[in-house]
């Protein structure tokens, strides 16, 4: 919002902007003398003529004299609030007073603030004018001012100043930058601490922290005829205050603060609060007299703190009006931080939702590399429906998903939230894609009838070299092969999540090693300058230009790549929030897997034991021979027991080495403490004890379990 001029803020010929006097207007300069037939119109004239009332002959303009002799000019006009006598039609005859009907009576004058300290001074250097009006100045005459219409346009520029603030710190800097020098040379604005929230009910003393101070610079520039207004000999104002303040219960200074109007530091009873906010010594440092006004700070329900204004013994001290001016002040200022401190709430509130929401950090699984952006749509919206997910899968496999929740708001990221966790709960159950969107749309369903989404869901498998997608009405995914070629891949759209009633549909593509798959939300490729398809198709151009600065080889760095990605995002492009998940393809040689099919048989365990010795062998890993024959054979001996199908084995030679049992049986071996009278039971706690990490999970066709080693 751009804030409209006024007398306060607005540059004025000859006046220091930081003079400390603010607001309050110079004498003005007297009329050089004039012949009384000078006509009224004649340039240089200032004023407007006086309006005539009901039944009186309208007066004589500006520089003429009535029949009585006596000159009716206006007495110090502002040319803020005077016009040039150019903007008269040209030609038009002076006004002339009527004899018969008497003097005319002037209009009234606001009472005159009393002449300024140095005032003579500065007239002797000026040479009788005045310097923000150039003209000659009435010695020994009081100025006068429209004090009321000032104080009500500081009041409301001060106040437009307060409220453009969002938070709590742009709150107190605007109410100091809008006091000093205007209203005050310094002002000290305490707040309570901890501040309430809402309706919280404070526990503990009520305790007041220093929170912002800002006075007039010592330094002046004097380039313009201005000297420094006040030269202490220490910077008294620089010391004063306290950091903390503990208000005691009937104290003088709970008294003012119960009284919630601002007063005058003058009398003994504030003086003796003034001693408590400051500390010992530091109402002496306060000028005397009505040169200090506390200011309560009252929210909605409590006093949130205080506010001292002050002036310099140079400068005139305050008026009965100003205190007004500080109730404004106080208020407007109180009700913002009131308001700071609730948004801060709600944004953090938003900020951890949000944060808890998306994974906290993306897993590690063999064959793959992931990279991972999200941008709220605005400062002021920072929760939203898009989220995105790498979740491990039994095979070394891995499940990438990106959904986009309609909306962006606190019950889109519930919404979202409770879609993730269904996600993340079907993957477990190694569904195949196109089902896990078939359970995501029917919970979607049971949680309202307007509860829409949009979801990509993708299955990569290392060994095979392989990725199977399936979509509900989301963007279509990018691939970026080796060569810099980007590819828009072709899957079939889907229904949104939400609809019911519809088929999902899975495809099988191939994803070659050094590719690298982007999903993404709408946010990053439509807005309101751009539709979806043009945005993708600048999307694929990005990515293939990125590719070919790091040459046909070498595939772009994933965080970079990233980085690179969102840098498309021009000022108009942030309508949406923007989720993006990057997945670089490594995949698993052919040469380091290692997979049989064993009988559900007794001497299955020791074919495992040969063949497994057969495998670390030929890859070089003979130190791990014993650790892995011992493992196998527990495994395997578990899987016989149950087992009424063939039984899996695979080995695979990563960074770790990882071997995989599976078979037809879906329940889940438990970890469990064997008696000592017991037979068995000891076999998973071997693999506990020897194995790097381990695990069992169920498939449609059963379970797998897995444990892995370190590589020496």
């Amino acid at each position: 919002m751009t804030e409209q001029p006024t007398s306060f803020e607005r540059p004025q010929t000859g006046v220091d902007p930081a003079d400390p006097r603010g607001a309050l207007l110079r004498p003005p300069a007297p009329s050089h003398p004039r012949s009384a037939d000078t006509p009224s119109h004649a340039p240089g004239a200032g004023g407007l003529p006086a309006q005539a009332r009901a039944g009186e002959t309208p007066p004589a303009g500006p520089g003429t004299t009535t029949s009585s002799g006596k000159d009716t000019r206006a007495v110090g006009t502002d040319p803020e609030h005077s016009q040039s006598a150019a903007a008269e039609p040209m030609g038009a005859p002076p006004a002339q007073a009527d004899s018969s009907v008497g003097e005319h009576r002037p209009r009234p004058v606001p009472e005159a603030i009393p002449a300024q300290p140095g005032l003579e001074q500065d007239r002797s250097q000026t040479g009788g004018q005045e310097r923000r009006t150039g003209q000659g100045m009435v010695s020994n005459r009081p100025t006068p001012m429209r004090r009321d219409g000032d104080r009500l346009r500081f009041v409301g520029a001060a106040t437009r100043r307060i409220a453009r603030g969002i938070d709590l710190d742009e709150i107190v800097m605007g109410l100091c930058r809008a006091t000093v020098p205007t209203f005050s040379d310094a002002i000290l604005v305490y707040l309570r601490d901890p501040l309430p929230v809402g309706d919280e009910r404070p526990t503990g003393p009520l305790v007041l922290r220093l929170r912002r101070t800002d006075r007039i610079p010592e330094e002046r520039d004097t380039d313009g005829g201005f000297s420094a207004v006040f030269q202490p000999e220490p910077t008294e104002l620089e010391t004063i205050g306290t950091e903390l303040c503990e208000v005691r219960p009937g104290s003088a200074l709970a008294e003012v603060l119960r009284g919630v109007r601002p007063v005058f530091t003058d009398t003994q009873d504030v003086r003796a609060a003034l001693t408590e906010l400051l500390g010992e010594g530091g109402d002496f440092v306060v000028p005397p007299g009505q040169r200090a006004i506390l200011a309560p700070l009252r929210g909605r329900r409590r006093v949130i703190g205080a506010a001292l204004f002050l002036r310099r013994p140079e400068r005139l001290a305050f008026e009965p009006d100003d205190l007004l001016v500080a109730a404004q002040l106080a208020t407007h200022s109180a009700l913002g931080i009131d308001k700071a401190v609730l948004y801060g709430r709600e944004a953090y509130i938003a900020d951890e939702l949000q944060r808890t929401m998306l994974p906290e950090t993306l897993p590690r699984p063999t064959g793959v590399r992931l990279a991972s952006r999200y941008l709220p749509a605005a400062e002021t919206a920072r929760v939203g429906g898009d989220w995105y997910d790498a979740i491990p899968l039994p095979g070394s496999r891995v499940a990438l998903v990106v959904g986009d929740v309609m909306g962006h708001s606190m019950t889109s990221a519930a919404i979202m939230g409770q879609l993730r966790t269904t996600a993340q709960t079907l993957a477990g159950l190694d569904l195949p894609p196109q089902e896990v969107l078939h359970h995501l749309d029917e919970q979607a369903q049971r949680l309202g009838t307007d509860r829409m989404a949009t979801c990509l869901y993708a299955v990569y498998d290392p060994v095979s070299h392989r990725i199977t997608i399936a979509n509900a009405g989301h963007p279509p995914p990018v691939l970026l092969h080796l060569g810099g070629r980007a590819e828009v891949l072709r899957v079939p759209p889907g229904a949104p999540i939400g609809v019911g009633g519809v088929d999902f549909e899975a495809v099988e593509l191939d994803a070659p090693a050094g590719a690298t798959l982007l999903l993404y939300t709408d946010g990053l490729v439509e807005s309101r300058l751009r539709d979806v398809w043009t945005g993708i198709e600048q999307l694929r151009e990005k990515l293939a230009a990125t590719a070919q600065l790091t040459g046909p080889d070498h595939p772009p760095p994933l965080e970079a790549l990233c980085d690179e990605v969102l840098d498309m995002l021009g000022p108009g492009d942030r309508d949406d929030d923007i989720a993006l998940l990057a997945a670089r393809f490594d995949g698993i040689a052919p040469s380091d897997v290692a997979y049989w099919f064993l009988e559900p048989e007794d001497a299955a365990p020791g074919r495992a034991r040969r063949l497994a010795r057969r495998a670390l062998s030929r890859w070089g890993m003979e130190e791990l021979t014993d650790s892995v024959e011992l493992l196998v054979s527990e495994v395997v001996t578990n899987a016989v027991r149950y087992a009424s199908r063939p039984i899996t084995l695979r080995l695979l030679r990563t960074d770790v080495l990882r071997c995989e049992v599976g078979d037809d049986v879906p329940q889940l071996p438990r970890l469990r403490q064997a008696r000592a009278t017991d037979e068995g039971g000891r076999g998973l706690y071997l693999v506990n004890r020897l194995a790097r990490r381990w695990g069992a999970t169920r498939l449609s066709t059963g379970k797998v379990v897995w444990f892995e080693l370190n590589r020496g």
